[in-house]
């Protein structure tokens, strides 16, 4: 066994008696605190996520690209779905309840209160001042964690080949990214198919 080995067990370790402890109300806490401060829908919420999980060693910085990954090819919202499958992650079915709970609550009270208030204040020029303040900053919190997950997981040419040119046909092209996916799926799928045949 070599160190690079050795030391990846030992945090695989770590990881796993930290998950091991968390208690529900935990998560519904840490859930409701991203839930709190999440301005711009699921997207805003990956780098607070990455954050929160890789502090307390919850969820490594390897395993939240493939919960990203999922929450997306998953129907539903994204902030929903991320909740869910990091909520599994730590304590199951359990988890995902309390995940799930923990990052709709603020959202629900924000969001009523907003309603019922709103229609007062929304012709206020500090509220209008506000809310065109926040708009650069949740751009920059979905594009942050996107450059992010970029650089991890593409890790040769055609990997960024595959970005760069999804990227061109959605952003340029306005092709549907369903038909993107199930294209990658279908070519990955085939790849794959002929590489494990002709290594027999």
């Amino acid at each position: 066994m070599n160190c690079q080995n050795f030391f990846e067990e030992i945090r695989t370790f770590v990881l796993t008696m930290a998950k091991d402890k968390v208690s529900l109300w935990q998560i519904f806490a840490v859930f409701a605190k991203i839930g709190a401060f999440t301005i711009g829908g699921g997207y805003a919420m990956i780098p607070i996520i990455q954050d929160e999980m890789s502090r307390r060693g919850w969820i490594s910085d390897e395993e939240l690209p493939d919960i990203v990954a999922l929450s997306q090819s998953a129907p539903g919202v994204l902030a929903v779905n991320i909740s869910i499958f990091a909520g599994y992650r730590l304590r199951g079915v359990k988890g995902s309840i309390a995940a799930t709970l923990g990052s709709i609550t603020p959202s629900f009270c924000i969001i009523l209160a907003i309603a019922m208030l709103f229609t007062a204040f929304k012709d206020n020029p500090w509220v209008i001042k506000a809310f065109k303040g926040i708009r650069p900053v949740v751009i920059s919190l979905i594009a942050v964690p996107m450059i992010n997950m970029a650089r991890k997981c593409c890790k040769s040419w055609w990997a960024w080949l595959l970005a760069f040119g999804a990227l061109i046909l959605v952003a340029f092209l306005n092709v549907s990214p369903i038909y993107i996916i199930l294209c990658v799926l279908v070519t990955s799928f085939c790849v794959t198919y002929i590489k494990e045949k002709w290594t027999r």
